[in-house]
């Protein structure tokens, strides 16, 4: 595979297969553009979500594949956490530091392998959880990763359990995670002080300066053959590894993809889990090294093929010397601990047995086998890697505002929170920002003013005085704000306000404008999207065009604060059960609010409302009423039924509430409403 040794026929047809990988990768990672709505959306969100926390609040960083840009079937979700206090590397650094409010954690390397430390804790105050993992070593007060690693493992979210130095499980059926509370130190590590004389032509930098300002994290993980396993922790680079892999062309950032699809789909396949000894971090590693040492001198599609080999080269390399080089501290390495003797000896076998197949290796990759075996077909087809042709304007679209929804809902809990977050995105506007971190801003924007309106108008609705008219004429104002940036959803918050106001024609009013909006043939909601009417009526316009005239989203409700009293009961034991939020289609909320409005006006329009919403509900096949949702929908119908006097058709409904996927788990609510029916 080496260029050197290739026929010049040869050679045309790996760029050409080059090519096809390229495009195949490009469908199944990523173009760059999207790659880059995922990093800056998530970036907005990282910013305003700690810069509202308190000094004395955790902070919470999301590391890992998902951060880096990839959304490939099966990945997790990585979570980094850590506290006000801080790691030093010296004593001379605590002058930085008020040691009343945050206690100083110095670090002790001198018998640790390289890339992991003692933390050793200096003053007698620190968090709860850091004095309950203390051990005594040496005359000192150290903390013990194993102890803090039990202790904070199920922290996030309940029934976790220990996997390397996170706490592990799955979410919501399918979700797996991982969380991580660590330390931060905001220096750089001494022992990694190489890698900023080794950065001569990659990173650029202003990239080096960022990494270097940033320092590093320790994670509740020691060495396996160090001195102190059980109380060692191991230096933590993942965000500097953040930043490298957002400083790497798009090629380059497709052959770490293509690497990470080869080893779970091909090198890995078939392998139990204990022989899975190579991990996604090892191809990150390699191509960061491949990178810096410049040993591919033009990353482009129609190299990819060869950067793919070149790599796996290097990784067959380290595995027969038993060797793995970490990026930023050499001297540890990282196959130290289980890539070694017999076991060694079988993964070297394995990919050896690649290495002699070659790039027809690849054919045993699922995502990519069709792309290359079109090209083995098709010697002659003509492949355009022109990325903009790759994803169409409604593709790209559809997972721009997914990627965007799926971040919004931070958490909001009173008036205090939402003015805060609505404080920081007005900061936020004056910085130089992407037009997808815009569109990010508007949307977030929407949720704070909504939350402060209803907010506001539940602490002043007992009231009878002028506070309480200001307060609602700031709560209309809001709400009417959001309607005119945000989705046609958004209009339903309007609809909602007004009921609870008492104010049934003007809820009507709107129900019946947002009706109409939301008939419309080219509107996207979810994954439904009629591509030709929608490219027709919005195609080529701006984002916040099409979010305010084309993009239905569902109903976000926040559990800690009360939109309509019907839900109260839902949203109390939704919020018990560790559930901020609860998602409702758009479709679902409307019929509930038209019935609930008109029961007061017009008992037939009533009827007409609840038959709409049944219908709905007994029709849909996931078009318009998520199968994730339906717990939550059919409690809704099972409400309004009740409120009807159709009480045998709320006890069905309730029933088929609890039938379904428990997102919401509000499956104690469905069991009071139902003992509500029956005595």
């Amino acid at each position: 595979m080496d260029s050197l040794s290739l026929t010049p026929q040869i050679e045309a047809g790996i760029q050409h297969m080059s090519e096809s990988v390229f495009v195949g990768l490009c469908r199944t990672v990523g173009i760059s553009q999207q790659v880059a709505v995922r990093r800056d959306v998530a970036d907005i969100c990282d910013m305003v979500r700690n810069q509202a926390r308190t000094s004395n609040e955790i902070m919470e960083m999301r590391s890992g594949s998902d951060r880096e840009g990839f959304r490939m079937k099966g990945s997790d979700i990585d979570t980094m956490y850590w506290f006000k206090d801080r790691v030093i590397w010296d004593l001379s650094q605590t002058q930085f530091y008020n040691v009343h409010k945050q206690a100083p954690i110095l670090s002790v390397s001198s018998e640790s392998p390289p890339g992991f430390t003692l933390l050793q804790l200096l003053t007698p105050r620190a968090e709860s959880r850091v004095i309950s993992a203390l051990v005594t070593m040496n005359g000192g007060h150290y903390i013990s990763s194993s102890k803090y690693r039990e202790i904070t493992c199920s922290l996030v979210l309940p029934n976790s359990t220990v996997h390397g130095p996170c706490g592990s499980g799955v979410f919501e059926g399918s979700l797996e995670y991982d969380t991580a509370h660590c330390f931060a130190s905001d220096f750089w590590p001494p022992s990694a002080s190489s890698w900023i004389d080794r950065c001569h032509t990659w990173p650029q930098p202003q990239v080096v300066r960022d990494i270097v300002r940033s320092g590093c994290h320790f994670v509740a993980i020691g060495h396996k053959l160090g001195n102190h396993e059980s109380n060692e922790w191991r230096i933590s680079f993942s965000l500097a590894e953040q930043k490298l892999v957002c400083s790497m062309n798009h090629c380059q950032f497709l052959t770490y993809g293509l690497l990470k699809l080869f080893l779970k789909e091909v090198i890995n396949n078939g392998v139990g889990d204990n022989q899975k000894l190579l991990c996604s971090y090892h191809m990150k590693t390699a191509v960061f090294w491949m990178i810096q040492q410049n040993t591919i001198h033009n990353w482009c599609p129609q190299n990819l093929l060869k950067c793919f080999w070149y790599c796996f080269k290097l990784i067959l390399k380290w595995v027969y010397e038993g060797i793995c080089p970490s990026f930023f501290i050499p001297e540890n390495n990282m196959f130290l601990s289980n890539i070694h003797g017999e076991a060694q000896n079988r993964l070297f076998v394995r990919l050896f047995d690649f290495y002699k197949i070659g790039l027809a290796s690849l054919l045993h990759s699922p995502s990519l086998r069709s792309y290359i075996v079109n090209v083995l077909y098709n010697p002659r087809l003509s492949i355009c890697t022109n990325e903009h042709t790759l994803v169409s304007e409604v593709e790209f679209d559809k997972e721009m505002f997914r990627e965007i929804i799926e971040k919004s809902s931070l958490p909001l809990s009173d008036l205090y929170h939402s003015m805060k977050y609505l404080n920081i995105v007005e900061q936020l506007t004056v910085s130089p920002l992407t037009q997808y971190q815009v569109l990010m801003l508007q949307v977030l924007t929407t949720s704070f003013l909504q939350s402060a309106a209803f907010t506001l108008q539940y602490i002043y609705s007992s009231t009878k005085n002028k506070l309480m008219y200001i307060a609602e004429r700031m709560s209309c104002q809001m709400l009417k704000l959001t309607a005119k940036f945000g989705s046609i959803s958004h209009r339903l918050y309007i609809a909602m306000y007004y009921y609870k106001t008492l104010r049934y024609t003007e809820a009507l009013s709107v129900i019946e404008m947002t009706k109409v909006n939301l008939a419309q043939p080219y509107v996207m909601y979810d994954e439904t999207v009629d591509t030709e009417r929608y490219t027709e009526a919005v195609g080529g316009q701006s984002w916040s065009t099409k979010l305010r005239d084309a993009v239905a989203l569902d109903i976000i409700l926040h559990n800690r604060i009360i939109y309509i009293n019907e839900l109260m009961t839902e949203q109390m034991v939704s919020l018990q059960n560790h559930k901020p939020v609860l998602h409702i289609p758009p479709l679902v909320v409307l019929h509930m609010l038209e019935f609930l409005c008109y029961r007061h006006i017009d008992t037939m329009r009533a009827k007409t409302a609840l038959s709409d919403l049944l219908v709905l509900l007994y029709h849909d096949q996931g078009v318009y009423v998520a199968v994730g949702l339906r717990d939550i929908s059919w409690q809704i119908l099972g409400i309004c039924q009740q409120i009807s006097g159709n009480l045998q058709a709320a006890l069905y409904s309730y029933q088929q509430s609890l039938r379904q996927f428990p997102l919401h788990k509000i499956q104690s609510a469905t069991l009071m409403r139902i003992h509500e029916l029956r005595f």
